[in-house]
């Protein structure tokens, strides 16, 4: 197996700090690699970055900050355009995404694309689990929104029902026409 890369290997607080100056544009790649080896040196410690790792760790910021912006874009596009629509909606949307990653995914580790070994085995292994959890709690929270939806309509249409009968037996309607009324509400049928 491998050895995890020097970047891999930085102390939190460092890997953190070599973060800040890759996000800031005014700080070159040769600056932040600078800088990091001389924290490095401060705190006694025998690593040094090299000016690759450390361009192939921006780069790899890079893929992932760019799918995280295109993802955002994605997200925020349906929110405006679901945001006037029930909150289900947007449930379904984010089950729909997580369905089409875990289908993709698949079909890169059968097609061969996503190259899986003894390092990178667990932690796909990992995320599909988590994955898959994720999904399964999407699906009943779901479920449970559209029942608390159906339930929170019906008890909106009996009280609709109640007001509309009351006011109608005040204003001297016939007990036939009453019940007429409150089945309409209710959205029953004659019996």
């Amino acid at each position: 197996m491998p050895r995890p890369s020097t970047i891999d290997r930085l102390p939190p607080d460092v890997l953190e700090k070599l973060q800040e100056l890759l996000r800031d544009p005014r700080v070159t790649q040769l600056e932040a690699t600078r800088r990091i080896n001389a924290i490095l040196e401060e705190d006694g410690r025998p690593e040094r970055l090299s000016k690759s790792s450390v361009n192939r760790y921006a780069q790899r910021m890079e893929r992932v900050g760019e799918r995280l912006r295109q993802s955002r874009e994605v997200a925020e596009m349906w929110i405006a355009r679901l945001g006037a629509q029930p909150q289900g909606q947007l449930g379904h949307l984010v089950n729909e995404i997580l369905r089409t990653f875990a289908f993709d995914l698949s079909l890169q580790l059968q097609d061969g694309l996503a190259a899986l070994d003894e390092e990178t085995m667990p932690a796909a292994v990992k995320m599909v689990k988590e994955l898959s959890i994720a999904i399964h709690r999407l699906e009943q929270a779901a479920g449970e929104n559209v029942k608390r939806e159906a339930e929170i309509r019906e008890q909106a249409r009996r009280e609709a029902a109640e007001a509309a009968e009351k006011v109608a037996r005040q204003g001297g309607l016939s007990a036939d026409s009453v019940q007429e009324i409150r089945r309409a509400i209710l959205g029953v049928r004659d019996p």
